[in-house]
């Protein structure tokens, strides 16, 4: 009976690695379409203002023409900033990470989707030590929320981006904030539970719907030793509150890690 136990238990283990596995490439994927059709954009940009500039000979369109290839090549130059913070951060194991970095990182590869939905972003960083984290892995949960809080305003609205720092629990907050509708309190409980959602499916950008997002977002700051939490109320708005442990010297940066990317130490416990 035991074996059974255990052996149904690691089979449970192993389709929740596949699964996890196949949220993570899913994610990847929307981000190199993004990626993929702004690096497009931006190279359009340079060819159309280059043409411009070798067809008039007059100082101040020239002029114009470099300014406007100028700013093209700088916008380039920060999304080929966030792909490669995406590439370094993948190494499997924890290490000191900068959660101001990784926002600014995200915010880059989602800046052109906020602009077509309307929505405003507004930052309120305050000064935060690093914290103990697998950057790739947090960066996957804070793009899932932030698309998801860019779906909660179909009309547009601002989108609140915090950190915040609390030295006696030695932990570091980031919050998600968005201006949408809210979550009605009796669905509140269930938002985290695999394969439940409140969308109706995929939006016209074909992202969401799926129940999965969520459940893998709490999966992994779960394994961060960390907390992940919701705060709604309908027709003002919904916060996602990830908490996590501020990094120590004294603590080893390393950690073994699974299939799932889920580290095999136990987690601290929650606050």
């Amino acid at each position: 009976m035991q074996d059974d136990q255990q052996t149904a238990a690691q089979e449970i283990a192993a389709l929740k690695a596949e699964l996890a596995q196949a949220q993570q490439m899913a994610a990847l994927g929307e981000l190199v379409g993004t990626t993929t059709h702004e690096f497009n954009n931006v190279l359009m940009t340079i060819l159309n203002y280059a043409k411009l500039g070798l067809r008039h000979q007059d100082g101040p369109t020239r002029d114009k023409a470099l300014d406007k290839i100028m700013a093209a090549a700088q916008r380039a130059e920060k999304i080929t900033n966030s792909v490669l913070g995406l590439a370094r951060n993948r190494k499997p194991e924890f290490a000191p990470t900068q959660l101001a970095q990784i926002l600014q990182e995200s915010l880059v590869l989602l800046e052109r989707e906020m602009q077509k939905y309307r929505v405003t972003v507004r930052l309120e960083f305050d000064e935060v030590p690093n914290v103990r984290a697998i950057g790739n892995q947090i960066q996957q949960v804070l793009l899932n929320l932030m698309t998801n809080a860019r779906q909660a305003m179909p009309q547009g609205g601002e989108l609140v981006l915090r950190l915040s720092h609390d030295p006696a629990a030695g932990f570091v907050d980031l919050t998600v904030r968005d201006s949408g509708s809210g979550i009605p309190r009796e669905q509140l409980p269930k938002i985290f539970e695999r394969y439940y959602s409140t969308k109706q499916g995929p939006d016209a950008s074909g992202k969401g719907g799926t129940g999965v997002g969520l459940a893998t977002c709490k999966d992994i700051v779960d394994a961060h030793g960390g907390k992940l939490r919701v705060e709604s109320t309908v027709g003002k708005g919904t916060a996602f509150i990830v908490r996590l442990p501020v990094f120590s010297a004294a603590r080893p940066a390393a950690a073994p890690i699974t299939k799932l990317g889920i580290p095999t130490e136990q987690a601290q416990p929650e606050f």
